[in-house]
């Protein structure tokens, strides 16, 4: 598994709505990309957004990177949404699970 973590924050003057419907349709196509196998997305109390993506591989992460609309999105990103961010790609990431018994 490769895990790929994206902490943001956006400018305060963005227009949300088309943010919103950017994402959307940014999470839509990663989900129909090979090796996708999940994404969640967090927002903190201090208006920090977390957004985790799992991927079955670094070459499928690696991979929905270089979709031409998702790069496209990236660069509308950098221009109008965010005002910082920093990306995480983890391969192999260490796993502990708990669950009780139900």
């Amino acid at each position: 598994m490769y895990l790929v973590v994206f902490r943001n924050r956006k400018r305060a003057d963005i227009d949300q709505a088309a943010y919103a419907a950017e994402a959307e349709r940014m999470e839509q196509l990663a989900r129909e990309q090979p090796g996708f196998l999940s994404f969640k997305g967090y927002v903190a109390d201090d208006g920090e957004v977390l957004a985790l993506s799992e991927w079955e591989s670094e070459e499928a992460a690696r991979g929905w990177g270089r979709v031409a609309e998702h790069r496209a999105a990236q660069a509308r990103g950098r221009e109008a949404y965010y005002s910082s961010y920093t990306l995480f790609g983890c391969d192999n990431p260490r796993i502990h699970r708990f669950a009780t018994k139900d």
